[in-house]
């Protein structure tokens, strides 16, 4: 009965909670990061550690100092974190003729960042102005268009920096606008917002070496008895 009370104890530290959207988001880290299983990608529960963190006063950084911050992020003992990534084509991907969706800028744009695809197919937020530039009515205090935060905290209604450099102008770099859904390049003195991702499926936070001790610890008294009986 200890041994069988000891493993369910165990596995209870192993928990996995799901938090259900247009993509399941699985709970990682104690409630530090969340999976989106269909990305394959691990986002901090805290969309603005940096300042929470007390790393920056406002979380508010250059494109440099964005990426300084998250390569050096350690969270529960897990490295390896960045800013999300854009899919750059080597132009705005817009015509005159066509201003709210191109390829890869602009509103709507839904397969071609990690920040849309979390905007809009994650969350289910809706841009300020739809594929034909009409406007949707979204745009409203308190948090405009970023009416869905999902389990996420501190996601905020402004600006994000992405990992990608601008092709166009490698002076600038990549953003999503939280406020609007929309995203373009800037230059990278810009001071934005920081999330930090990580590709694939951050594990839960190991049970400690000691409780796995006792557990085999037990399983070998456990051994003895039964060699002992017979």
């Amino acid at each position: 009965m200890l041994f069988k009370s000891l493993m369910g104890a165990t596995c209870a530290c192993l928990t996995v909670v799901s938090f259900n959207s247009n993509a399941a988001l699985i709970e990682r880290l104690g409630g530090a990061a969340y999976y989106d299983t269909e990305a394959d990608l691990t986002w901090l529960a805290d969309a603005n550690y940096a300042k929470t963190s007390g790393y920056d006063v406002d979380g508010f950084m250059s494109w440099d100092d964005a990426n300084t911050w998250v390569a050096g992020l350690d969270v529960a003992g897990v490295t390896g974190w960045r800013l999300p990534d854009t899919i750059d084509v080597g132009n705005d991907g817009q015509t005159y003729t066509n201003l709210y969706q191109g390829v890869d800028a602009g509103f709507n744009i839904t397969t071609h960042s990690e920040l849309s695809n979390m905007f809009y197919n994650v969350l289910g937020n809706t841009a300020s102005y739809d594929t034909a530039g009409i406007d949707t009515g979204c745009f409203v205090l308190p948090d405009y268009c970023l009416t869905n935060t999902g389990p996420f905290s501190n996601l905020q209604s402004t600006e994000y920096w992405s990992a990608t450099e601008y092709a166009p102008d490698t002076n600038s770099a990549w953003y999503f606008n939280m406020i609007h859904g929309n995203q373009y390049g800037i230059t990278k003195t810009a001071l934005y917002s920081a999330w930090a991702v990580q590709s694939g499926n951050v594990s839960v936070v190991p049970v400690p070496a000691a409780t796995w001790l006792f557990g085999s610890g037990l399983l070998s008294l456990v051994g003895f008895g039964v060699r002992k009986k017979t």
